[in-house]
């Protein structure tokens, strides 16, 4: 399913587009914690983690579906001496860059997921179990008497409601 978003993605606004957003972020982000830091052109770990809460805090903020988490300190740490090329520590904005990349690439793609579920496969199942749910009694005069636009799109908000309920379960 990832796959396939990947491939719609890149045809609709191509990997570059998408580079180019992930650029601005870690960019963005970058300058305003090293403006604290001005004295070298690089982000301790301390750094790197208060980013990344800065990171998923926009994704939760900005983008649907089910809140985010970060992640642990343990899997950062890790991640940035994957990432720290030159083994001096720090993260420079190149390294920043790709260490962000990586770490956003799971949850951009479980968002995505996310939206087409709500946005396709709902209302797609809910216009074709409108003719079943007509026969319910006592609902079922009303679902007759809804166009299937507006049908579609009380299944799809329900969908979304509850998706949004339940993300505390996982």
């Amino acid at each position: 399913m990832g796959q396939i978003l990947a491939t719609v993605q890149d045809k609709l606004h191509g990997r570059q587009w998408k580079e180019k957003q992930i650029r601005k972020i870690t960019d963005r982000v970058f300058d305003h914690i090293k403006d604290d830091s001005a004295s070298r052109d690089a982000l301790t770990f301390e750094e790197v983690y208060i980013a990344v809460l800065c990171i998923f805090n926009d994704i939760n903020k900005h983008l649907p579906g089910p809140h985010q988490d970060p992640p642990s300190k343990e899997k950062l740490k890790s991640l940035m001496k994957e990432y720290d090329v030159n083994l001096d520590g720090l993260l420079d904005r190149e390294e920043f860059t790709k260490f962000i990349r990586k770490l956003t690439n799971d949850t951009l793609s479980t968002i995505s997921v996310n939206l087409i579920i709500a946005l396709v496969l709902a209302p797609t199942v809910a216009l074709l179990t409108k003719r079943a749910t007509e026969g319910v009694p006592g609902v079922g005069k009303v679902v007759q008497k809804l166009p299937s636009s507006v049908y579609a799109s009380i299944i799809t908000l329900g969908v979304v409601v509850v998706q949004k309920s339940t993300e505390g379960c996982e």
